[in-house]
């Protein structure tokens, strides 16, 4: 039987800054590797100044980009199960960081119902029947509000499985070393 690992990230680039040694590693020994992308990264920071046109700010067009780019990243990694949160029938949206104005979007991830949002997860799970669950810490690695309901969700779809008979043998959070981010400071 095939060895299935099964990632929540929030938006596209976390999981190959968090865990894209880890994905290539494992779909090379051969096992079955899932990624979930909660939202498509709407409110994230443009940082290349010929796509600032992509910001929410102006064309709203970053997370179709964003799509693009994950896309490429899971054919170059090898991960060949990826999937959005809840697609096609749903869509959640990139929350921002608490306290700016697209945090208080009704359609933002943060917001998601927690049920709702596990449940959409647990009928990956109960597909893929993961070994490994590997997702963010408590703080979603470092306070973002998308991070931190990844966790939340991953977790709560775990519970639901485990009550509806299956239990991921290993679940893992990505974290970030407390000196690493008072270094940000």
């Amino acid at each position: 039987m095939t060895k299935s690992l099964l990632l929540v990230h929030a938006h596209p680039d976390d999981e190959t800054i968090n865990n894209g040694v880890t994905m290539a590693k494992y779909v090379a020994a051969g096992v079955r590797v899932t990624l979930v992308t909660c939202t498509r990264g709407e409110e994230g920071e443009v940082l290349v100044p010929s796509l600032s046109h992509l910001a929410s700010s102006h064309d709203d067009t970053l997370g179709e980009h964003r799509v693009e780019e994950l896309a490429e990243a899971m054919r170059i990694i090898g991960v060949k199960d990826h999937r959005f949160l809840g697609a096609p029938h749903r869509q959640w949206r990139d929350s921002g960081m608490v306290g700016t104005e697209p945090n208080s979007r009704p359609d933002v991830f943060w917001n998601a119902d927690l049920d709702d949002a596990a449940r959409e997860l647990l009928s990956v799970i109960l597909e893929v029947k993961p070994d490994v669950l590997i997702t963010y810490d408590t703080n979603g690695g470092y306070g973002h509000p998308d991070h931190i309901q990844a966790h939340r969700v991953a977790m709560r779809a775990a519970e639901l499985a485990r009550e509806a008979g299956f239990s991921i043998s290993k679940i893992y959070w990505n974290t970030i070393p407390r000196s690493v981010i008072e270094e940000g400071d």
